[in-house]
C-alpha cells in the first residue's frame, strides 16, 4: 500500500418508505472497544419520480445527527444498482462508527444521459438534506463517495458546480468526496488510452463530441471552485491509476485539499475488490477512509 499525501496550496417532505430491504443484522466491533453494533435495516425511498430514482437508508444506530455517507454504485453507466453493487461491509461498518449510510440509484445509459446520471445524484443530495431531521443525520455532515463509473460521478459532481447548484445546493454542502478506483476524469485521454474492451461503453456514456467529453472531465473541470476535499484511493490499474493522479495534481494546483492513496490489488481484480472489500477490518483501505472521514467530520 502507497500512500502520497498531496500538499494543500491553502485551503421535500419525508414520503413513506417504498420498501423494507430483506437484510440480516450485522455486527460489527469498532475502535478495539470490543462493543457491537448492528447496522439498520436499510429502507428505501425514493427521491423523484422515476423507478430509478431511489435510495436505500441506514439510520445510524442509537444516534441522531449523526454525519452521513452517500454511495454512489458503479458499472459503467448503464448497469449496476444499490442492492448488489454496494458492498456487504459498507452499511455496517459505517453505521458501526455512528455515522448514516445511504446508497443510491441513478438513471442508466442509454435511457439518460450521464449529465442526467449527475442531476440524479445531486437531486438524491438535496432530498436527502431536506429530509434530515426525520431521517436522523446532520445535513451539514455530508461526504460523498462513488466506485467506478460513481467514482468518475462524485469527482464530476465534486468538481462542475452546475449539477449541485440545478438542485439548489452548493460545495459547501458537502464536507467531501471519495471517488473509488474511478476512471474517464478525464473521458477524451480516457478513451484514448484506456482498456480496448471498454472503448464501447465510453463511447455510449460520452459520444464523440469533443466539447462534451470535457464538459464531463472532472479533471478538466477542477479550477476552483471545488468540494472541500477529496480522498482519492486507486488500485494496481494503470489507466486508473494515471487518471487519478492527474485529477489530484490538478485539484492542488487549484488549492483544493487532496490525499491520494494506491491500494494493492491488481487489474479487474483489485478494481472490484476496493468496492467489495471496504468496510472490512482487514482491507486496507479501510482505516484510511476511516481516518479521513474522522477528520472531515469533526
Amino acid at each position: 500500500m502507497k500512500k502520497i499525501l498531496l500538499p494543500v496550496v491553502g485551503l421535500a417532505i419525508l414520503g413513506a418508505p417504498i420498501a423494507v430491504a430483506n437484510s440480516d443484522k450485522f455486527r460489527k466491533s469498532h475502535s478495539g472497544s470490543g462493543e457491537a453494533a448492528i447496522a439498520a435495516r436499510p429502507i428505501e425511498y425514493s427521491y423523484g419520480a422515476d423507478p430509478l430514482q431511489k435510495l436505500n437508508f441506514h439510520a445510524a444506530p442509537l444516534r441522531r445527527n449523526a454525519p452521513l455517507v452517500v454511495f454512489v454504485h458503479g458499472g459503467g453507466w448503464s448497469k449496476g444498482d444499490k442492492n448488489n453493487a454496494t458492498g456487504q461491509y459498507k452499511a455496517p461498518h459505517y453505521n458501526a462508527l455512528g455515522y448514516a449510510f445511504a446508497s443510491i440509484n441513478y438513471r442508466l445509459v442509454p435511457d439518460a444521459t450521464v449529465e442526467q446520471q449527475a442531476a440524479d445524484i445531486a437531486q438524491s443530495l438535496s432530498w436527502l438534506r431536506n429530509n434530515a431531521t426525520r431521517l436522523g443525520f446532520n445535513p451539514s455532515q455530508i461526504v460523498l463517495m462513488g466506485h467506478s463509473a460513481g467514482a468518475h460521478l462524485v469527482a464530476l459532481i465534486g468538481t462542475d458546480p452546475s449539477y449541485l447548484k440545478a438542485a439548489g445546493l452548493t460545495f459547501e454542502n458537502l464536507r467531501g468526496v471519495i471517488p473509488l478506483d474511478g476512471a474517464c476524469y478525464d473521458v477524451a485521454a480516457q478513451m484514448n488510452e484506456g482498456p480496448r474492451f471498454m472503448r464501447d461503453t465510453y463511447r455510449d456514456a460520452f459520444g464523440i463530441e469533443p466539447n462534451r467529453q470535457r464538459a464531463l472531465s472532472p479533471t478538466l473541470q477542477a479550477a476552483a471552485p471545488n468540494a472541500p476535499a477529496f480522498l482519492i484511493l486507486h488500485v494496481e490499474r494503470e489507466d486508473g491509476a494515471r487518471q487519478s493522479r492527474e485529477l489530484a495534481a490538478t485539484l492542488v494546483k487549484s488549492s483544493t485539499p487532496v490525499e491520494l492513496n494506491a491500494i494493492k490489488g491488481k487489474g479487474l481484480r483489485g478494481h472490484m475488490e476496493i468496492n467489495r472489500l471496504l468496510g472490512k477490518d482487514d482491507y486496507a483501505a479501510t482505516p484510511i477512509v476511516d481516518r479521513w472521514l474522522s477528520q472531515r467530520f469533526k
